[in-house]
């Protein structure tokens, strides 16, 4: 099995840092800015980047750079949000489907798939269309969009877990079960799930800002990277900054997600094969 390289590893670190500078950002935003993101200053408006404005002004005169900041408030806690929820609901409805007879489980797996067969992004745009535009909505529709995908894996991972013969040993003991799931299909499934987890938190973070930019998230002057990305759409031309830094930031964050996710996922995947082996040298 591959392991991570020296320069996977310096990514991995690399994107560890980004992400624990934006987290802090997103906690303390004062710590890096004094401006207020949501004062409007007619006389400042579209000013280039600069000493005292980093990311420039927008139209209405705002600090593009304040923004961002704080618009990591709400990116990161509606994508660590709706990743969270998905896992924990994937998990369960795979985790009932594995455990099912076949009928429950061939129900629940089929509705699983056909559910899969749409775009994440257009599921979204059906649950905010019935639940109505908003911030909770966002992270709601976000979370019920991805939960398929989690619920998938789970199911698989419980299955090989019943084939392993924990579970029918369980219910012959006359174990619940709750405590059956709790206890042997958690702790095997976990694991794969964080992984997808890590990886899907710039997923969500990105379908969040898409929503947003459709109007159908938190409302303006709320400083949120999708609405910032909006502001700038219609100034590209004359002032690139307002929707160019917001992207890279946005970039910056999957990437880093994604990045943090493949090693944990290599790593996993190393010491795996570092167990078998050393399972098959025993006497």
């Amino acid at each position: 099995m591959p392991t991570p390289g020296r320069g996977a590893t310096v990514g991995f670190w690399a994107a560890v840092v980004f992400l624990a500078a934006l987290v802090l950002a997103a906690l303390l935003p004062g710590l890096f800015t004094a401006a207020d993101p949501v004062r409007t200053d007619i006389g400042a408006a579209l000013l280039a980047p600069s000493p005292a404005h980093p990311f420039g002004t927008d139209q209405a005169g705002r600090d593009v750079f304040a923004r961002v900041l704080y618009g990591s408030r709400y990116s990161l806690m509606i994508g660590f949000g709706a990743t969270l929820i998905a896992l924990v609901a994937g998990l369960m409805i795979g985790a009932i489907a594995g455990l099912s007879r076949r009928v429950g489980d061939g129900v629940l797996s089929r509705a699983i798939e056909i559910i899969m067969a749409f775009p994440e992004f257009l599921l979204a745009l059906i649950v905010i269309a019935i639940i109505g535009p908003g911030e909770t909505s966002l992270l709601v529709a976000v979370a019920i969009a991805v939960v398929p995908a989690y619920a998938r894996v789970a199911r698989v991972q419980t299955l090989v877990v019943k084939r392993a013969g924990y579970v029918e040993a369980a219910r012959t003991l006359g174990v619940s079960p709750v405590l059956t799931v709790l206890r042997h299909i958690v702790p095997h499934t976990i694991g794969p799930l964080l992984v997808m987890a890590t990886m899907g938190v710039g997923t969500a973070i990105t379908a969040a800002a898409g929503l947003s930019f459709l109007g159908l998230g938190p409302k303006p002057p709320t400083p949120e990277w999708g609405l910032i990305l909006s502001d700038g759409r219609n100034f590209l031309a004359t002032a690139w900054w307002i929707a160019v830094f917001p992207g890279l930031v946005i970039t910056a964050t999957v990437v880093s997600t994604s990045t943090i996710g493949r090693h944990l996922r290599l790593r996993g995947a190393g010491r795996g094969a570092g167990a078998t082996h050393r399972a098959g040298r025993r006497p």
